[in-house]
């Protein structure tokens, strides 16, 4: 069973999460990922906690279907070796500063001259030009930078970051989406193109209704916590054993949530005749439904609203998501083995093929550091005394047993 990218040979030069996020979606498509990491310590993230027998989580949330070699970036030799390797690939992916990969020898336009079908993928902070190009990428900054904090938590806390690092995760997103695109265009013009994008583009591209309310009317939409920011109601309401979400967002779902609650009245209330009018209510309105609303428990309510048209469901922790029926179902989360850690279980790519029925997506364990140095430098043309020469001079680590 061919996978949508096979035949791809990717060479993945990202750290952290960004880079190496979008990678091993080209991983989960069929793309052959080599994952190089820079000796002594290999990819930052390693060090990161929580560790599962002594193995980074954050580290093995990022980098399955890819195979690991381990090269010194600070040595001449490893350098001209990523370049070689480089040079027999499809595709580059990085996320270092600006000009790190032109101050390496590395830059696109200087390996497009030997190798024209080359594409190069970059993510960076802020974009590749402009006053704030040389940022470092943090995802939390510019989670602050692109507004995306603004538009979360309540009047009273104050802007909140979203739970998961969501500019390294669009960012991953988005060059992935860039980098496929670039690759049909490569089959019809043969040539290769730089593609590029940043964690701030990328949460701008999130911005949505938000961002077209400042451009269009210029509303500058502040902080609403659990509200939708243009229709009421809709949003967390409590019940009488906790938020339940409710998200009646039509006028027809408005006027059922009434009759089921037991409030028919409130569709003839001047206060909320139409969208406009429940949102300057909104408050009020909240309290009113609320009272109905605490008469049930959230497993109570779901059903009874979604038999009747008006979607809703319980707010999970992670351990009901991944205990939830749903879930289990759909084949959300797949295991695969790892040679130190044992067998581990992974969020699988969220896109089904009808041509891939069943086939898991999750195929191979993140690598060890180096796992696969012998392997790849074999597949990429080495000779062995030549990788016997890099290996004696700490040019490429192995680190297990080829």
């Amino acid at each position: 069973m061919s996978l949508p990218l096979a035949g791809l040979k990717v060479l993945d030069l990202t750290r952290a999460l960004s880079g190496p996020f979008s990678t091993m979606i080209l991983g989960d498509l069929g793309a052959e990922v080599i994952k190089i990491e820079p000796t002594p310590n290999g990819d930052m993230v390693r060090q990161w906690g929580p560790f599962d027998s002594d193995i980074s989580v954050y580290y093995l949330s990022a980098n399955r279907n890819k195979k690991g070699v381990g090269i010194d970036f600070r040595n001449p030799e490893g350098l001209a070796l990523i370049r070689r390797m480089a040079l027999k690939s499809d595709i580059v992916v990085e996320n270092f500063k600006v000009g790190t990969m032109e101050n390496m020898g590395l830059g696109y336009e200087d390996l497009a001259r030997e190798k024209a079908d080359l594409i190069m993928a970059s993510i960076s902070g802020f974009g590749r030009k402009g006053p704030a190009k040389s940022w470092a990428g943090f995802d939390q900054i510019a989670q602050g930078y692109s507004g995306f904090m603004s538009l979360s938590g309540t009047v009273e806390s104050g802007p909140t970051r979203v739970g998961t690092a969501i500019g390294d995760l669009t960012a991953g997103m988005w060059v992935v989406i860039g980098i496929i695109s670039a690759v049909v265009e490569r089959q019809r013009t043969g040539r290769g193109q730089h593609v590029d994008t940043s964690l701030l583009a990328g949460l701008m591209g999130l911005l949505s209704v938000q961002g077209q309310r400042y451009l269009s009317v210029g509303e500058v939409p502040q902080p609403c916590g659990n509200v939708h920011p243009v229709i009421a109601p809709y949003g967390t309401f409590e019940t009488a054993d906790g938020p339940l979400n409710l998200a009646p967002a039509t006028q027809a779902m408005w006027s059922k949530l009434c009759t089921i609650l037991e409030l028919d009245e409130l569709t003839t209330d001047p206060r909320f005749l139409t969208n406009a009018d429940r949102m300057q209510n909104r408050h009020d309105l909240k309290d009113l439904l609320e009272v109905s609303l605490k008469r049930k428990t959230r497993m109570e309510w779901t059903p009874l609203m979604i038999e009747n048209g008006i979607p809703a469901g319980p707010i999970n922790s992670l351990d009901d998501v991944f205990n939830d029926p749903q879930v289990q179902a759909c084949d959300i989360v797949q295991s695969v083995a790892h040679p130190t850690v044992g067998e581990i279980r992974q969020v699988g790519l969220p896109v089904n093929f009808s041509n891939m029925e069943g086939a898991h997506t999750v195929r191979t364990a993140p690598p060890l550091f180096g796992e696969h140095t012998v392997q790849v430098l074999q597949q990429y043309g080495l000779g062995g005394d030549e990788i016997d020469h890099l290996l004696k001079d700490h040019v490429v680590v192995q680190q297990v047993d080829s």
